[in-house]
């Protein structure tokens, strides 16, 4: 498939882009704009863990967290890999998510002391619940959801 491109460097209208994915089109991501969205929510995550949650419903802070933790997954990952398509991206949020929750199950000594650590609790958290995986799933559907509105939105 032949590539036009404009003096911009940018697609010419009518033309298609590949990007990491071999045989399907796909968008590109603007890194600049998923650093900011993955700065504010990781903002937005912290302020769930904080006195700001005081001021909250009790319902928002007790899944924000996790909710906001997938989000947060989701954007990095779309900034890391600009190219991938929506779906590979929430699929590969989905396993890794779900698999720090099952992680959770098992106990160790070594894992355990981790875990009591600020970088463990976030990265691995402590106990298995099964609303987190929902809160996950929240989480992703945002990010997709959010992808696909600003798609149409620039009328892709």
């Amino acid at each position: 498939m032949a590539i036009s491109l404009s003096t911009s460097g940018r697609p010419s209208e009518g033309s298609c882009r590949k990007d990491l994915v071999i045989g399907r089109m796909t968008h590109r991501r603007n890194r600049l704009h998923y650093a900011m969205f993955t700065a504010i929510v990781i903002v937005a995550g912290c302020a769930a863990r904080s006195e700001l949650s005081e001021l909250w419903p009790p319902f928002i802070v007790k899944y924000a967290g996790d909710t906001l933790w997938a989000l947060m997954l989701y954007v990095g990952l779309g900034f890391l890999l600009p190219g991938l398509r929506t779906g590979a991206i929430a699929l590969a949020v989905l396993v890794f998510s779900f698999s720090v929750e099952f992680s959770q199950l098992y106990h160790a000594p070594w894992i355990d002391s981790f875990r009591g650590t600020l970088i463990g609790a976030v990265a691995l958290g402590s106990d298995f619940l099964w609303s987190d995986l929902l809160c996950y799933i929240a989480g992703c559907g945002i990010g997709v959801i959010g992808e696909a509105s600003a798609r149409v939105l620039r009328q892709e």
